[in-house]
């Protein structure tokens, strides 16, 4: 089967609070989560085939995550269960202004199990794109199995997508994260980053850090999201700026990053256009749909199970 774009990376369950009692305690809601899978389940409900490669625990998320994925119409052939390892969690902190901070169960999580000679580099052979992220980089050997998965994308002339999602609690020294990520946005094609990334890697503002990419590391295409004020994206010949729709009232912001990026892969994908062919209006297109996708998720709870239907979509584009 003809997948439209292979993923690996991490999956796991996020815990998000929902309410705080006389203590302080938090009561939390489990999500299904992980960039990776929040990416493929945009672009599965959008009309593009996907598979995954990853490790979650012999376990009852494990379980649930495989399942999720399946009722997301990811194909999950690639995710192995490890009887070893517990699934990865990751808890979830608000402060009084609605930022969020990340505590993880990851020492290790299945997820960074994973090995090159697990990979069924098989799911490749008929792909379009390769799409990973650095948090399969932070330990052994997932990071081997990465490594090997770019290498054999590569090897059969896949585009290969980057979306770095710095989580710096799941990093041993700073220093390894940004060395982390400068080698992998040099692997990359297409680069979704964020404002603050750019700041936290150069100290620059978005638009030097997109030229930075695409003159220095050799990325055709950069989307630069800019929170809720929408995106900067640009190729070597076109640049759009575009904002997220208003009066959006906003419940969860987990994974509307990934959302975002899946949504405009799906709308890059099916212009069948290279990245440097792409035209100002097309770029335009793209972004759009992508923000406004990426906005609507965020009135619900969760990533995968947050993607907004593409008649949503598009009638919120139009009103």
């Amino acid at each position: 089967m003809r997948h439209d774009v292979v993923a690996l990376g991490e999956l796991l369950i996020d815990f998000a609070p929902q309410s705080v009692d006389d203590a302080g305690y938090p009561t939390l809601a489990a999500n299904p989560g992980g960039a990776p899978g929040n990416f493929l389940a945009a672009l599965a409900k959008y009309g593009c085939s996907t598979a995954i490669f990853g490790k979650v625990g012999d376990d009852m998320f494990g379980r649930l995550l495989i399942n999720t994925l399946k009722n997301a119409g990811i194909e999950t052939r690639g995710v192995l269960m490890d009887p070893d390892q517990f699934t990865t969690l990751a808890f979830v902190s608000l402060d009084q202004s609605g930022n969020r901070d990340f505590s993880f169960a990851r020492k290790p999580g299945a997820d960074t199990c994973l090995r090159p000679e697990e990979v069924d580099f098989s799911l490749l052979d008929s792909a379009r794109v390769f799409h990973f992220g650095t948090l399969s980089l932070t330990d052994e050997p997932a990071a081997s199995a990465t490594r090997a998965a770019i290498q054999a994308a590569k090897a059969r002339g896949l585009l290969i997508s980057l979306d770095p999602n710095l989580r710096k609690p799941l990093w041993k020294r700073e220093e390894d994260a940004k060395a982390a990520i400068d080698w992998s946005l040099r692997q990359a094609d297409i680069v979704k980053i964020s404002d603050e990334e750019i700041e936290w890697l150069w100290g620059l503002s978005p638009e030097a850090g997109a030229e930075k990419l695409l003159e220095e590391c050799g990325v055709s295409l950069v989307y630069v999201t800019l929170g809720p004020k929408g995106c900067y994206a640009a190729t070597r010949a076109q640049h759009v700026t575009v904002n997220s729709p208003s009066g959006i009232h906003v419940v969860d912001t987990t994974g509307a990053g990934d959302i975002f990026g899946g949504s405009a892969m799906s709308r890059f994908l099916k212009l069948e256009k290279a990245p440097a062919d792409l035209t100002e209006a097309d770029l335009r297109g793209i972004v759009r749909f992508a923000c406004t996708a990426a906005s609507l998720s965020t009135q619900k709870h969760g990533g995968i199970t947050s993607v907004p239907a593409e008649d949503e979509v598009l009638s919120r584009m139009e009103g």
